[in-house]
């Protein structure tokens, strides 16, 4: 088998799945055995991350490790976390990891530095916009971030959980307008900094890909050509 990618998910489970098509969608392939080898865990008893950092309620580390090691064990040789708050302990885990890691929120960075744009906006969990993330990620190269105001940001969070309850109507109902108020505030890119915001706005981001960062996308471009760097497998010339 070639090279094994494994995703630790259920953060939530919604986003874990769409990663999981996003590195379908992005594999040259024309028939199965085409495609990446992965391996998923969407055990979703982790605790809450954003409740963790701003309320220090359970951590989620101890449970990100033990479902992290069952992908190393079962063979594993790169990890990727559909979730960009859980990267706040990206470090913790990663001295414990035997194999390769992607972090979703450098390889995000990478892609608004590519854009060479000064100007973003973030939308993103309450806990990734305190704990400045993404803000002091790109503040090394002058990139400034617009983050909504606090108003808007319990918005968003009310968005986020109307989605994964299953609320997609109003997720997008409460979300759009504050989208809405970035790109009117003067901000070149808004990065999707949840892995639940590209799907509460795949339509916006189908039509109006220039407007946006989609942080689950950048994670996995990064793993596709991770594959493809480490497997003796070749991508098909198109």
């Amino acid at each position: 088998m070639n090279s094994l990618v494994g995703i630790l998910g259920g953060m939530g489970p919604g986003a874990t799945v769409d990663a999981m098509q996003k590195l379908i969608k992005n594999t040259p392939a024309y028939r199965d055995q085409d495609h990446i080898p992965m391996i998923a865990v969407s055990i979703p008893d982790i605790p809450d991350r954003t409740q963790c950092i701003l309320q220090h309620s359970a951590s989620p580390l101890k449970k990100m490790l033990q479902y992290m090691k069952i992908l190393e064990n079962a063979g594993a040789e790169c990890i990727i976390i559909p979730c960009n708050t859980a990267h706040y302990w990206f470090n913790e885990l990663k001295q414990q990891c035997s194999v390769e890691m992607i972090s979703i929120i450098d390889v995000t960075c990478q892609a608004i530095r590519e854009a060479k744009t000064t100007r973003v906006g973030l939308l993103a969990t309450t806990a990734t916009v305190k704990a400045r993330i993404y803000q002091d990620n790109l503040a090394a190269d002058h990139i400034h971030c617009d983050i909504p105001d606090e108003a808007d940001q319990q918005q968003v969070m009310e968005s986020i959980y109307a989605y994964k309850s299953g609320d997609i109507t109003g997720a997008h109902r409460l979300l759009s307008p504050v989208k809405d108020r970035l790109l009117q505030a003067g901000v070149t890119k808004i990065i999707l900094g949840c892995t639940e915001l590209p799907l509460i706005l795949e339509k916006e981001a189908k039509t109006s890909p220039q407007h946006y960062i989609d942080a689950t996308e950048a994670l996995i471009k990064k793993t596709v050509e991770w594959y493809f760097t480490h497997s003796p497998k070749k991508p098909i010339a198109a």
